[in-house]
């Protein structure tokens, strides 16, 4: 039996495919979390008909109750994970089951874009879940954006390391199909006649976020004067967005956002999935996240990002990009790459 802890929005996407193959050899067993304030991976999950056991919470804002919630999801999982014969445990650095994993003698095969809030090799900004997690695994995959050098200074050998030629969310957009009517369908209150700009809180509570900065939040009071659609994805608790920016579009309930980004005309995101997400569409993508990661200078680099932490300067980008979508350029630059299910399904099995 092959065991998947999916904990972040991004790995239900990211492994739905892959549990979808491996169904076809094996028995599958999948755990997930959730928390006050913090429901988008069990509802996400639902929304794909995946199913699930909910093993644990998310802790909350500070570090203490993070540790708690952890050390308490740890026994759980291990209380659950041992009435199985499960032979490998997959994860997007899940630092509770790697540790049940570990302890229990299971193989891991972990996936991780972002070891570093950082796009050089600078070690004193590697992710808590990557010191956590990354040298307790049998096998390591990663996105060819991604120096080997990083793994391997956390520990690994080379033939640990299994590189993909692919930016992670193409997994599953790839084969995705925007439906206008899908949006207008759920998002009734957007005006199609004007400008779509699409905006993404930081994962503020992270362990890996320091805090929750002022600069986006006193953009958005700004721009929701303007003449646009405004659209507010929250990244935990929509009502107190709601409060703040009256005259914007706050979502409140799941919906398949990929839809929402086809049709933006510009996405400004603290996060990082979802900003390769909203670039794979050609929407110009405005980063304010509060560091810089290997994915991210790629993009950059590749002129389908830029990069802020500042309010006047991030309107003043917004104002310059509008209206400058450009979807071949994210062609030819996403075309390069290949997904490869199949491959990666034959390193967890062999």
């Amino acid at each position: 039996m092959i065991w998947f802890d999916l904990v972040t929005p991004k790995s239900v996407l990211f492994f739905k495919p892959l549990i979808k193959e491996l169904k076809k050899q094996k028995d599958i067993l999948i755990t997930a979390r959730e928390g006050v304030g913090y429901k988008e991976v069990i509802k996400l999950l639902e929304l794909h008909s995946i199913s699930f056991v909910n093993r644990g919470e998310f802790g909350g804002a500070s570090l203490e109750d993070k540790l708690k919630a952890s050390i308490k999801r740890q026994k759980e999982l291990m209380e659950f994970v041992t009435q199985f014969n499960v032979d490998k445990l997959i994860c997007l650095s899940s630092v509770d089951a790697v540790r049940i994993a570990f302890g229990l003698n299971i193989p891991v095969y972990d996936f991780y874009d972002i070891p570093l809030s950082d796009y050089r090799t600078n070690f004193k900004k590697a992710l808590p879940q990557a010191r956590l997690t990354i040298p307790l695994a049998t096998k390591m995959f990663k996105p060819f954006v991604v120096p080997d050098e990083i793994f391997l200074r956390f520990g690994l050998e080379k033939d640990q390391i299994v590189e993909y030629n692919f930016i992670d969310p193409l997994i599953w957009l790839e084969d995705f199909k925007p439906d206008i009517n899908y949006l207008q369908e759920t998002i009734p209150q957007i005006n199609l006649s004007k400008p779509t700009i699409t905006v993404r809180e930081e994962e503020f509570k992270a362990s890996y976020v320091k805090g929750k900065y002022p600069f986006l939040y006193d953009a958005l009071r700004k721009m929701q004067n303007w003449d646009v659609n405004l659209v507010i994805i929250p990244r935990y608790e929509a009502e107190p967005l709601k409060e703040e920016f009256k005259k914007a579009i706050v979502l409140e309930k799941k919906i398949i956002l990929q839809h929402l980004l086809a049709y933006s005309d510009l996405f400004i995101g603290g996060g990082g999935t979802i900003n390769i997400e909203a670039t794979y569409f050609g929407v110009p993508t405005i980063s304010t996240r509060s560091f810089i990661s290997h994915y991210d200078k790629f993009l950059i680099d590749e002129g389908l990002m830029w990069h802020s932490n500042n309010a006047e300067e991030i309107m003043s980008l917004a104002k310059s990009l509008l209206g400058s979508k450009n979807i071949e350029k994210a062609i030819r630059i996403f075309g390069k790459m290949n997904v490869d299910v199949d491959m990666i399904a034959k390193e967890i099995l062999s």
